[in-house]
Order: C-alpha cells, then structure tokens, then sequence
C-alpha cells in the first residue's frame, strides 16, 4: 500500500476507534443499544457460526497468532542483527503495527468489549449496590457456608461423581434455560462451550477459563479440579451473554447456578462465592474469617486442600507477569480493583441478599 493510502487508511481507522470511545461513554446508551439489541444477536450469530465445530477455532486461531508473532520478533531481531533496519523501514513497521492495533481495538469492542461499559445486571435486577460493612460479610460468609456445606453434603450421601466435559456443558445450558424462566435476559441459545486446547498452558498462566470475543466461544480449562469446572463454566457462559465485567460474570453465573436443581452446580458456585467472600471478611476481621472456614465439612476442606496442592503444584515465576499483564487489562475496561475484580461479586451476593431475603 503507498505511503498516502496508508495515511489516508490509518486516519479513518483512527476516526472509527474514537467514535467507539466516545459512543462507549455514555453507560444508558450502550446499555439500551449495544448491550440489549446490537450484541446479543451478534453474540447469537457467532455461536451459530462456530459453536458447532467439536474443537475451539478461537484457540487455534491464537496458536496461529502466537506462530506469527513468534516469526515477526525472530524477523526484526534478524533484520537488527544484519543491520538491515533503516528509518524508513522502521517507520513503514511502526505504522503497519499501529495499524494493526487499532483494527485489534476496532474488532474487540464492536464484537464485545463495549459490554463492559453497560449499566448491567445490577441494573436489570434493581437491587441497590451500597457499600457493604464487616457485618454484612460476616452474614454473607454464615449464609454460604451453610449452603457450601448442605450442597456437599447432599453429593457425598449420594456418591455423585462430576460429569464428563459434555455432560458438564449440557448441564450449565439447561441451567441457563431454567434461569431464563426467571431473567428473560438470561437466554442462552445456541450453546458454544469448548474445553480448552491450552488447558495446560493455562494451569502454569493461572487461568481456569476465557472468553474469546473474536468467535464468541466459551473455553473452560479441563484440567483443573472437577468441583471448579461448573462455577467457570458458568461464568464463560455469563461473557457469552455480554457480561463483561468479571464480578458480574460471577453472579450471573450463581443466578444461573442457582435457578437449576443440579447440586454439583450449586455447590461449585456457592464453594466459589464462599472464597470470594471469604477473602473480603479476611481483609477487615482476619479471626472472623478463618471462624468461618474452620465451619466447613472435612469434605469441603478436602477440596481446598486439592486447590491449594494444584496451585503449589503449577506456581511457577512467569505467572504473576501473566496476572499482572491481566490485571492492567482489567483495569482498562473499568474494573480498576484488576484481578481482584472477581471478589467484588460479594458485593451483588450481599445487595441480592438484602432485597431479596435469600441465596
């Protein structure tokens, strides 16, 4: 492309990114436009799209960038070496990479990522999210334990085994159906659940699921402890539905998890929500939290045991580079708490709690 086309190509590509900025500002316009009509037949059409293939085509699509990548760095470290970079050479790469950015940005937002400027599930809900005191955690810690424990209960007196990776997504879909009865909002068809081809990968980068916004597939880590799997689940399916912030994720996730009579499903959730809160409580009234953790069954303390020995067993010195670069992105996309986003669902769990009278 000449020099005046590749100007002329940028600058439109530089309108259209801001253009989505500034329509992203306005939280009641996305929410009635993009988040409500726009994304959810597009999310809709991506499912149909790909959500029959038996394999991940987004996972294979980042195996092929990561290839690209990895030949582009070999490509200007031999060009360096050779000392072929010439200014005009770099700056024709510069501005192709600058290019490249923009169209990734472009692409990511119109396909999903304006969702996270919505007004959300609070919202849609009308439950009032204040600011929660100790006690209300203390209350909210007592509630899940109970129900980590009945739920856990109920699964060992049965001798329930968890379901394989396809019985596990027929599980949280029918979930979502019966959800649906409750939060129109909630539908879920068709169904694209995907156990993830970088499962191992991502028990070294800390990850148990993700979103993949490009071809609107859930992926689920398959490697990580079984009672872990029906909650991330769950949450990758939230994302489909154009839940974009992680604290929402997860309580879409319990409002799904909860609206089905599949025990494995609620006791993975309520397991999950339990930590969550449980972190909270710890970081105001540390004796009051480990109160409640010493309340759980042997068997529920069995479980964390597994996920703490997981973790041990896959902690290596790259991940916390991986957390903190996810960190950064999550704080880019107005979650400014990063990683610790995903425990700031207690916050919906307690204003749910004190409309409703129940979890």
């Amino acid at each position: 492309m000449k020099p005046g086309k590749n100007l002329l190509f940028t600058l439109i590509l530089g309108a259209i990114a801001v253009f989505i900025h500034l329509y992203s500002g306005n939280s009641i316009r996305v929410e009635n436009q993009y988040a409500t009509r726009i994304y959810p037949a597009f999310g809709r059409f991506l499912r149909y799209l790909f959500g029959w293939l038996p394999f991940s085509i987004g996972d294979v699509l980042y195996g092929l960038l990561i290839v690209w990548l990895i030949w582009k760095l070999l490509s200007a470290i031999k060009a360096v070496i050779k000392k072929e970079v010439t200014l005009q050479r770099f700056s024709a790469g510069a501005g192709k990479a600058l290019r490249i950015l923009m169209i990734t940005y472009i692409l990511f937002n119109a396909f999903w990522g304006i969702n996270y400027n919505r007004v959300g599930i609070a919202e849609q809900l009308d439950v009032k999210m204040d600011k929660y005191s100790t006690a209300d955690l203390q209350v909210m810690n007592g509630l899940l334990a109970e129900k980590v424990n009945a739920t856990k209960k109920a699964l060992v007196n049965r001798q329930e085994k968890y379901p394989a990776k396809k019985e596990l997504f027929k599980k949280v879909a029918d979930a979502y159906r019966q959800a649906e009865h409750v939060y129109p909002f909630l539908q879920y068809r068709p169904v694209s659940l995907k156990p993830s081809v970088w499962s191992l990968v991502g028990n070294y980068m800390g990850f148990t699921g993700y979103y993949n916004p490009f071809t609107g597939e859930g992926q689920v880590n398959t490697l990580v402890p079984k009672f872990l799997q029906p909650f991330t689940t769950c949450h990758e399916v939230a994302h489909q539905l154009g839940y974009a912030k992680e604290r929402e994720a997860s309580f879409v996730a319990y409002l799904a998890a909860s609206a089905s009579q599949d025990t494995l499903l609620h006791y993975s959730v309520y397991l999950d929500l339990f930590m969550y809160s449980n972190r909270n409580l710890f970081e105001t009234d540390s004796l009051s939290a480990r109160e409640f953790t010493h309340k759980l069954l042997p068997e529920v303390l069995a479980d964390l045991k597994e996920w703490r020995a997981f973790n041990k067993k896959y902690r290596n010195p790259v991940e916390p580079v991986f957390r903190w670069i996810y960190g950064v992105y999550l704080k880019q996309n107005q979650q400014p708490q990063g990683v610790l986003s995903y425990d700031e669902v207690t916050g919906f769990m307690i204003a749910y709690y004190k409309k409703y009278g129940k979890i």
